[in-house]
């Protein structure tokens, strides 16, 4: 029924009479086009997907019988024409529309199927030039899906071959009408298709695949998995973006969303050693509970799992090193969750596979190969988003603040533990010697609490803290715990400095012959 006025929303079912094709990527397209023919509709198409259409035997009307204008420029310009964005635009439930339409020789287009050029696919190429990229940069093929997306109420909306058979199963059981609800949630599906492609398009224009901290900031990204569900049963949740890049889970079931939580912090930790001695990090909620170097990974992994003998269980053990058979007998001594490495030999593979609920992880990537990664929490009416934490200040940078100078081999203790400290939640202190952690307290609310569950669990586990060096995510903000560190045995400190109480801490290290290094870098985990 044809309404007086534009404000009144058409919600009836339409009845497809005429649908304009156009795609760039021609997966299912025949059989589309084939049961809209069945079904009487006049078939309107552009340059290949015509050609491919008449090719099957399928009657197809080209676009520029339409307009009675060819396309041109190489193709830019093919559907910009008021008789094809009339057709389209027009509210035919609106008696105006109607009318004009009639008075302007137009007729109405009740679907629209449009996938856009593979711009992000292309760029993803090497050696792509700018030249080849603005040309894969689609015009036609977003304003006709947004003129379609507008206008929802009036025409149907097709953005990808995944979207036709159900679409097909409605319109063959439904004598060509598409219901109000189908047009509405392809027309939301289509708003969101389009402007992840422009995302796409200002992401690779910046130079950058990361957003910039800009008035407007955009979050895309492509569901990769549903989860069984978020941190508890009562969560929905799913994953987004490309994890597949980065690593292979090629063993065990599908990972969950904390293990993939879990997963990226020990990525994050491991890639500080990615090119260091054999490396292994035991992680337990995405806080590492053990870390240690050595000669192999086997050693490597019983000094890690000493600093901490009970969180292990049902833990995330990562490696820097292919993993081999000594390592993969130590590891299989408990059940741990998920197990990281580069790779795993033949005999490591086989021996871990045996167990069906373990995870094995192969690393592709470190995540710290992404320049200017940002990060985003979700708050309150909105979104919070950083630069990830990627920076890492080397040791020898750092400045010394005391009398007594720093050993080669407490600088060695220094640079280690300072890399594991930026990945312990805040507040943050890690003890370690000879590539070893020995005590790691975080997540408190005071340093003090920190440092003390730090030695608390060394001396649980019978682990000295004699001639150890102990790092600290942020400043000192007193003297007192440079004295406790001093008493449970550490002879050298690394921390940010900027306290206003920093002479305090200094005299204090000096009082007890400790060295102690600035790096004027705080590294807060919240």
């Amino acid at each position: 029924m044809i309404k007086p006025h534009s404000t009144e929303l058409n919600s009836a079912p339409i009845k497809v009479k005429r649908a304009l094709l156009s795609v760039s990527d021609k997966t299912g397209i025949i059989e589309l086009a084939k049961t809209l023919a069945t079904l009487g509709v006049e078939i309107l198409s552009t340059g290949g997907t015509a050609r491919t259409l008449k090719d099957a035997g399928i009657k197809v009307t080209d676009v520029s019988e339409i307009t009675g204008f060819p396309e041109c420029l190489d193709g830019r310009v093919k559907t910009l024409h008021p008789k094809v964005h009339g057709g389209i635009l027009a509210r035919t439930s609106y008696e105006a529309d109607v009318n004009e339409l009639e008075k302007l020789g137009v007729s109405a287009i009740e679907l629209v199927v449009v996938n856009l050029y593979p711009f992000q696919e292309t760029v993803a190429k090497s050696n792509i030039s700018l030249a080849e990229a603005l040309e894969n940069i689609d015009i036609g093929g977003p304003t006709m899906v947004r003129a379609s997306a507008k206008n929802f109420p009036h025409v149907g909306i097709l953005t990808s071959p995944q979207q036709y058979g159900e679409f097909v199963s409605e319109i063959s059981s439904n004598d060509g009408f598409i219901s109000f609800e189908t047009r509405k949630k392809l027309g939301i599906e289509a708003f969101k298709h389009t402007s992840a492609y422009e995302s796409a398009i200002a992401f690779y224009l910046s130079g950058s695949n990361n957003e910039d901290l800009s008035d407007q900031f955009q979050v895309r990204g492509i569901k990769s998995q549903d989860m069984r569900y978020g941190e508890n049963p009562h969560q929905k949740a799913a994953a987004y973006g490309n994890q597949e890049e980065y690593i292979d889970c090629f063993h065990g079931k599908q990972l969950s969303y904390n293990n993939m939580l879990d997963v990226d912090a020990a990525l994050r930790l491991m890639q500080e050693f990615q090119d260091d001695d054999p490396t292994v990090a035991i992680f337990k909620h995405t806080v590492p509970c053990g870390v240690a170097s050595s000669s192999s990974l086997a050693e490597a992994y019983k000094r890690a799992f000493a600093t901490d003998p009970v969180s292990p269980f049902g833990g995330i053990i990562a490696t820097n090193k292919t993993a081999d058979l000594q390592f993969a007998k130590a590891v299989d001594e408990i059940f741990s969750e998920i197990i990281i490495a580069p790779d795993f030999d033949i005999d490591a593979e086989e021996l871990l596979t045996q167990k069906k609920n373990r995870r094995l992880i192969r690393v592709k990537k470190w995540p710290a190969a992404v320049r200017n990664e940002i990060k985003i929490s979700s708050i309150f009416g909105g979104f919070l988003a950083q630069e990830q934490d990627n920076s890492s200040l080397p040791v020898s940078a750092a400045e010394i603040v005391t009398k007594r100078q720093p050993t080669k081999e407490e600088l060695a203790n220094l640079a280690f533990a300072w890399k594991v400290v930026k990945h312990v939640k805040s507040n943050a202190i890690v003890f370690a010697r000879d590539c070893q952690t020995l005590g790691i307290g975080g997540g408190q609310t005071s340093r003090v609490d920190s440092s003390e569950i730090a030695v608390s669990r060394a001396h649980k586990y019978n682990l000295t803290l004699e001639g150890s060096a102990i790092a600290s995510d942020a400043f000192f903000p007193f003297s007192d715990g440079i004295e406790a560190a001093a008493k449970a045995g550490a002879t050298c400190v690394i921390q940010p400095g900027g306290s206003i109480r920093d002479e305090e801490v200094i005299a204090k290290a000096n009082e007890f012959n400790m060295a102690m290094l600035f790096t004027k870098m705080r590294h807060f985990r919240h």
